[in-house]
């Protein structure tokens, strides 16, 4: 199975809605080129920072189809997966591989807490039902757990197409264990924490699922093109240029201030799904000065 394409930054896609909460095809075909044209190297539809589970599967449809029509073969687009049941996942994997995704990733089952024998296999079953196409874990403690570090060992060395993994922890050990365990094949590993992308590097990650890349897309992409030139000092810097901008998300809801972001910079993405709404104006023009700060708006 070919997987050299799977590196490099890649943007968990907002998902832009209208005031009926209608997928909004015009603004997510005009946010998809604004990101391509600040260098990213793929894009993940459905997932958190997209609300799918917010989604209905007929909208996860329409949000992919639409995304692989505008990419035209540019660049990799990959599907997340995060319904709890397990046969559930299996056919929105069937979905994302009869759309024509080159990857899925599946974070693991909220609310309820599996063994590592469940989640092992839920995991295997639904890489099992979707045989060529890669697939990619997403631990993400948000859920209440973690995917153990040897449980992912397990499941890399022994079924063919689980391929990566996206650390969102936020804790470099983890992601370190992650990389450590699996330096005899071809694992990637992602950073999932956007103010963690150049460390990860550092220690061997193949590249970054970023949330900012949908408003910051040049900054977030040049982390990654200066460490690839060797340039760790360039690197370094805008790493430490990202950091205030995203660590002030982190005042408003989850994942509220992704889109706030995105339309402060003009991406006119619209409102999150309600229950959730866009943050206090107080908070809105925080994010602003962040932006202007950094002399990026």
């Amino acid at each position: 199975m070919n997987i050299e394409f799977i590196k490099g930054i890649i943007p968990p896609i907002v998902a832009p809605i209208t005031e009926d909460e209608r997928v909004n095809e015009k603004s997510l075909r005009e946010h998809v080129e604004f990101m391509i044209s600040g260098g990213i190297s793929g894009i993940l539809a459905c997932g958190s920072n997209s609300e799918f589970y917010m989604m209905e599967e007929d909208e996860m449809e329409t949000t992919v189809k639409t995304i692989i029509d505008q990419v035209k073969g540019r660049l990799p687009v990959y599907m997340g997966i995060g319904t709890i049941r397990t046969k559930t996942c299996i056919r929105i994997a069937h979905m994302a591989q009869k759309l024509g995704v080159q990857g899925i990733s599946i974070l693991q089952p909220m609310f309820i807490k599996p063994t590592d024998d469940e989640l092992a296999a839920h995991f295997r079953t639904i890489a099992a039902s979707v045989p060529n196409l890669p697939v990619l874990l997403y631990n993400n403690p948000r859920v209440g757990y973690a995917i153990p570090p040897g449980l992912v060992e397990e499941l890399a060395h022994s079924v063919d197409n689980i391929v990566g993994i996206k650390d969102s922890s936020g804790d470099l050990t983890q992601t370190m264990e992650f990389i450590r365990r699996n330096r005899d094949i071809d694992f990637k590993v992602f950073a999932g924490k956007d103010t963690l992308i150049y460390p990860s590097l550092a220690v061997g990650a193949a590249g970054a699922v970023t949330s900012t890349s949908n408003y910051v897309p040049e900054l977030v992409y040049s982390i990654y093109k200066h460490f690839l030139a060797g340039d760790h000092n360039a690197a370094l810097e805008a790493q430490y240029k990202l950091y205030p901008i995203r660590l002030a998300a982190d005042k408003s809801s989850f994942p509220v201030a992704t889109k706030d972001y995105a339309n402060i910079v003009g991406r006119k993405v619209g409102a999150p799904y309600l229950p959730n709404k866009c943050s206090p104006p107080a908070q809105v023009e925080n994010l602003r000065q962040e932006l202007i700060k950094a002399q990026l708006l």
